[in-house]
């Protein structure tokens, strides 16, 4: 469902940000926007033995680590585990990783928090940094062939989605007999909240050509590229860790998108048409243009 072309007014609800790529979220007031994404969004990640990225896919018990970001340092914290203290600014030596198929060159973070991350997951593993100097660049079939930048996200810098999203997903799952879930599910970097739900029905996001905000620093454009395509971790309880199996099944019922040659989709993944090194703050106005369809 959609309405018709139109400008229409939403607010930033949440800023979400992960910093280990596949655990847990740090909620901001504000977030700086960088030509990759939001500031430190998936700037580290976990590896094998091999350099092969490990997520909550093949290993839920990521979702219960839990970071912090202080002044200075990252702190990671997980049942069972004293505090990791990593500094904003520190690696140790090269490292080649692989993500999706794609080679990377990354920064690991040392042995110290090689053995953390591979003792809070019963195997071999490592923490690596995302190199800045690594021009990572999303697939131009979707950005209209512009280059758009990412670190160690799955493919795009921003994932965004809507409050009438999640409560049209919950009441279809209430109404199975399963309990609601929390938005943290998918992970999103922004939540809006429409300003009038009438006029921003679920999946509104679907229809989106442009997001506007003015900030301080001046305005901020943002561009829908891609639906976002959904897997198996959507069936992950992030309070657990655990898997949680239904949300995903729910989705094969309505959400289908032949965008994707029928892949299940749940949210937009958008390219920064402007505004780097400007923050974007929740409570924010967003403007929004919709397109018919």
């Amino acid at each position: 469902m959609s309405i018709p072309a139109t400008d229409l007014q939403a607010v930033i609800a949440q800023l979400l940000i992960y910093p280990v790529k596949s655990c847990g979220p740090v909620a901001l007031g504000q977030a700086l926007l960088t030509d990759q994404g939001l500031d430190l969004d998936r700037s580290w990640m976990v590896v094998d033995e091999r350099g092969q990225f490990i997520s909550q896919r093949e290993q839920p018990r990521l979702a219960l680590v839990q970071p912090a970001l202080r002044s200075s340092d990252l702190v990671l914290r997980a049942p069972g585990m004293l505090a990791l203290h990593l500094g904003l600014e520190s690696v140790e030596s090269p490292a080649q990783v692989e993500i999706w198929d794609e080679p990377l060159q990354a920064w690991d973070m040392g042995a110290v928090a090689a053995q953390w991350f591979s003792d809070f997951l019963g195997r071999p593993a490592r923490l690596v940094r995302f190199d800045p100097q690594v021009e990572r660049v999303c697939d131009r079939r979707w950005t209209g062939g512009q280059t758009v930048l990412n670190t160690f996200s799955d493919g795009f810098p921003l994932m965004l989605l809507s409050q009438p999203s999640l409560q049209a997903l919950n009441a279809r799952l209430q109404a199975s007999g399963r309990a609601p879930v929390d938005i943290l599910r998918f992970r999103p970097n922004i939540v809006l909240a429409p300003q009038d739900p009438q006029t921003w029905p679920a999946h509104q996001e679907d229809h989106i050509t442009e997001f506007q905000m003015d900030t301080p620093q001046g305005p901020v454009r943002l561009r829908p590229a891609k639906p976002c395509s959904r897997c198996s971790m959507v069936d992950v309880d992030p309070a657990s860790g655990r898997i949680d199996a239904g949300v995903l099944a729910a989705l094969h019922a309505n959400r289908r998108d032949p965008r994707l040659d029928g892949a299940v989709t749940f949210g937009m993944n958008l390219m920064v048409l402007e505004g780097y090194e400007r923050r974007l703050s929740v409570g924010q106005s967003v403007r929004a243009r919709s397109a018919a369809s």
